[in-house]
């Protein structure tokens, strides 16, 4: 395997700024690496930071969706498009989450036969709406998830979570970007 992140010749910015390099000691030191996500955007530090920035804000920030359930999330879209590298990286990170490598599996491979409860099931039936055909979704579509108890708020998390994979699985897609080794043996 190439320690290039992507099949793209961008080299990093050398030196990486005294922030950047900051971030990425705090995910080494978090996560054991640099996800290949960031290395590969590090030849652009304003798109790093871009990119990073909604990342965060969408994964990371207070929600009424969990941590486990946005992952959950970018699971489903990244295996609905197909993203080699998000379904490994965020399947990683649900098994983790979850405790749980069959339900890790079951996002990646079929959502529709984990074992995850009917809330669950509505939001990532909305997710794959919005992945698949979101310009089909209607007002029966958001009252469903306000029927599971999914708030106005929580409606617009689940639209923008599934709105930024879809986008960063295209990205990762067509830069050939290649998940990290270490993805592949946690959480199991």
């Amino acid at each position: 395997m190439t320690d290039k992140p992507t099949a793209l010749d961008l080299p990093p910015v050398d030196p990486l700024p005294e922030a950047t390099a900051r971030y990425f000691q705090i995910c080494e030191e978090k996560l054991g690496i640099v996800p290949n996500v960031l290395r590969a955007h590090a030849f652009d530090i304003e798109k790093l930071d871009a990119f990073t920035a909604l990342y965060n804000t969408l994964m990371l920030a207070p929600s009424g969706l969990t941590k486990l359930e946005r992952e959950m999330i970018a699971v489903v879209v990244s295996s609905i498009n197909r993203c080699w590298y998000c379904q490994v990286a965020h399947g990683a990170a649900v098994r983790a989450l979850s405790g749980d490598p069959a339900l890790g599996e079951a996002m990646v491979m079929n959502y529709r036969v984990a074992d995850i409860s009917p809330r669950q099931r509505a939001m990532l039936d909305f997710a794959a709406q919005v992945t698949q055909a979101s310009a089909s979704i209607e007002e029966a579509d958001r009252a469903a998830l306000r029927e599971h108890g999914f708030s106005d708020r929580d409606i617009w998390d689940i639209a923008n979570v599934a709105g930024f994979f879809n986008m960063s699985n295209r990205v990762a897609s067509a830069t050939g970007m290649v998940p990290n080794p270490e993805y592949h043996s946690q959480g199991r």
